[in-house]
């Protein structure tokens, strides 16, 4: 096949993804996205099972519950930045009603959450929940411990 065949299929993904790359349509997030500038925010709620503590935020719309953690000094681990490479950011959806309006979770999500520590039928990875207007109110659990294979207890400062 020519190049000349091949190059309609690439611009026509460009289009779609903003990059000529397979890898671009990944429909997983891997790492921090930037936020919304549309200036709308919803009320997310975390529970820290190790210290008791409840944070209530304004977040924006389009990050993931740990950019979202990591910006407002919340201790959500995520010792592989959003990534998809650990279970740190493991997170309990409280309201099975919220969890059930979250995109399914993928293979990659699954097979990291099936080394979380504490894995509930409502639970997901911090990395992988985006904020959108239809999680308003959404309420997390951070469990009291998680399963970090590189160094137990550490957290990581995004870049």
């Amino acid at each position: 096949m020519a190049m000349r065949e091949t190059l309609p299929q690439y611009e026509a993904m460009q289009a779609v993804t903003g990059s000529a790359s397979p890898n671009a349509a990944r429909a997983s997030s891997h790492g921090f996205a930037s936020s919304s500038n549309s200036g709308e925010t919803i009320k997310v709620t975390f529970k820290d099972d190790k210290d008791g503590s409840v944070t209530e935020l304004d977040a924006p719309l389009g990050v993931s519950l740990l950019e979202l953690a990591h910006d407002n000094d919340v201790e959500l681990e995520g010792a592989c930045e959003g990534s998809l490479a650990c279970s740190t950011c493991h997170v309990i959806v409280e309201d099975p009603e919220l969890y059930s309006r979250l995109p399914e979770p993928d293979d990659d999500e699954n097979d990291m959450l099936d080394l979380a520590f504490g894995l509930t039928d409502t639970s997901r990875l911090g990395c992988q929940i985006k904020t959108t207007k239809e999680l308003d109110g959404l309420v997390v659990r951070i469990p009291s411990a998680t399963r970090n294979f590189a160094v137990d207890g550490f957290v990581p400062k995004p870049h």
